[in-house]
């Protein structure tokens, strides 16, 4: 049997050097809700569709998921709002007590969308809040986000944060020249679109008919060059004007 041969010059072949590279490493999760129906749910989810991240460990209670951080020390916490245990504080009270658990984020997932709840658990030191009618690429996504260290937001609620912490959207804008683009009126609807406003909703909002929000919304999208009402709601968030 004729044995297989280095290459003359000492070097590993492409394909060896490929292998021998060292994959990215995933980033690791703890889900924190006190269904286990919902847990087994997010593990599944996340392993089919999101290759990057792991989950490694899941908690059901306040005691539980505080445990569970300082054992293991997991890049996010995907964590619910109200669980069971500790002083009746919920998903806010771990984050509150895990503050000093460097390197750990913390992004609620509830089904809950109440202003209380959100600003509570922002308050207590998460660093975004998506509710659990969110797809499975957009958790992932926001999950990253938030491993990075920037804010994630169901569109409604980021406007709750901005209330509650005293700034107004105008303030936190950046300057774009994309955004100079807009009249004053399409960036009031654009704003209330990308919070999650129905067309009906932003009318009622702004006293306008729904079919001046239908135009005024067709312009936007046609000057800032996006195709639909997500990728308006993505552009508003990335550039903080939600």
């Amino acid at each position: 049997m004729t044995n297989a041969q280095p290459p003359e010059d000492g070097r590993r072949s492409d394909s060896s050097r490929a292998s021998a590279t060292p994959a990215s490493p995933r980033l690791r999760v703890l889900v924190v809700d006190d269904h286990a129906l919902v847990r087994s749910g997010v593990r599944s989810e996340l392993a089919a569709h999101a290759p990057d991240i792991e989950v490694i460990a899941e908690a059901d209670d306040v005691e539980g998921a505080i445990a569970a951080v300082r054992a293991l020390a997991p890049d996010v916490v995907l964590l619910d709002v109200h669980l069971p245990g500790g002083n009746g504080g919920g998903g806010a009270e771990v984050a509150a007590s895990c503050a000093d658990a460097t390197g750990t984020r913390f992004l609620a997932l509830s089904v809950s969308d109440a202003a209380e709840d959100v600003v509570a658990v922002i308050r207590a030191g998460a660093r975004g809040y998506v509710t659990k009618a969110i797809s499975t690429t957009d958790l992932a996504m926001a999950i990253r986000r938030v491993a990075a260290g920037d804010a994630a937001f169901s569109p409604r609620l980021a406007g709750f944060v901005l209330d509650a912490f005293g700034a107004q959207a105008g303030e936190v804008a950046v300057a774009d020249s994309e955004l100079d683009r807009l009249s004053a009126r399409e960036r009031e609807v654009m704003r209330l679109i990308a919070r999650g406003y129905t067309y009906k909703e932003c009318a009622s909002e702004l006293f306008i008919s729904i079919k001046t929000v239908e135009t005024h919304v067709s312009a936007v999208l046609r000057k800032l060059q996006l195709s639909n009402r997500n990728e308006l709601t993505r552009w508003a968030a990335a550039h903080r004007i939600v």
